[in-house]
């Protein structure tokens, strides 16, 4: 065992129990929901930056450890077994010391509720900070490797932008609301979201837009040739409740 697992082991334990909301993503192409992303929350519904404010260095890696298995048994227990919706779920790449060993405790508790690990998806955000981007790009590639879909969250914000995708290619990259925010009325982000989308269709990537609030913005970013969908529009994330398509069928039609 390496030094940096020996440490992960023997970090403290996580300080506040916590729990998670789901919130679907929506692919109104197919008309169907896509995935749901897990998003951490207090077990008596407090906000994720209640939470995330308990997070230090020396339990990091248990609380992303704790993230994953806890949203997985969510699925694996509430999701219909007929379902094929994706699982999203954020890592901290600064959480990750080999991706391998690592992946062990998601891939228990994939077996353990008997989820599709290739159903899983790992998203990580511009806004981590990113000490090693060497390690952040071997850690795609693993998970690639390994069969699951890859992320990158809040893109056109945090610490990097396109010089990013030069460095490594995720499977799916998430426009960030800011971009998304009256598109309808802006020809600026328009054409950087068009700009965006021939990027990544170059690139063999996938658009979702994230933070969708209003019909204007859904159709206007459906017109740049964007299917996948995340935000109120559609649903809020609810406590460890998935969401299917027959609640959303009035928003899936529009």
């Amino acid at each position: 065992m390496s030094v940096a697992c020996q440490g992960c082991r023997n970090g403290e334990d996580f300080p506040m129990p916590f729990t998670m909301a789901f919130h679907p993503i929506v692919d109104v192409v197919a008309n169907e929901v896509w995935g749901y992303e897990a998003l951490v929350r207090g077990v008596d519904g407090q906000g994720a930056g209640t939470v995330l404010a308990a997070v230090t260095e020396a339990n990091r890696y248990v609380f992303d450890q704790a993230c994953r298995v806890k949203a997985i048994e969510l699925a694996g227990t509430k999701l219909p077994p007929s379902s094929k919706a994706r699982l999203s779920i954020n890592f901290m790449p600064n959480a990750v010391y080999e991706p391998r060993a690592c992946i062990r405790a998601t891939l228990a508790a994939a077996a353990r509720t008997q989820f599709d690990p290739r159903r899983l998806m790992f998203e990580f955000t511009e806004n981590e900070r990113m000490d090693d981007v060497a390690h952040v790009a071997n850690i795609i590639a693993e998970y690639k490797r390994m069969g699951f879909t890859t992320a990158l969250d809040d893109f056109g914000a945090g610490y990097a932008g396109l010089g990013l995708l030069a460095k490594f290619q995720p499977d799916l990259i998430k426009l960030d609301m800011e971009l998304i925010r009256g598109v309808e009325s802006s020809a600026a982000r328009q054409a950087i979201i068009g700009g965006v989308v021939g990027i990544a269709r170059q690139l063999e990537m996938t658009v979702l837009a994230e933070g969708v609030e209003s019909e204007a913005e859904l159709m206007t970013l459906k017109a740049a040739g964007i299917h996948l969908f995340q935000g109120y529009y559609f649903a809020k994330p609810k406590l460890e409740t998935f969401q299917e398509e027959g609640e959303l069928d009035h928003r899936l039609a529009a």
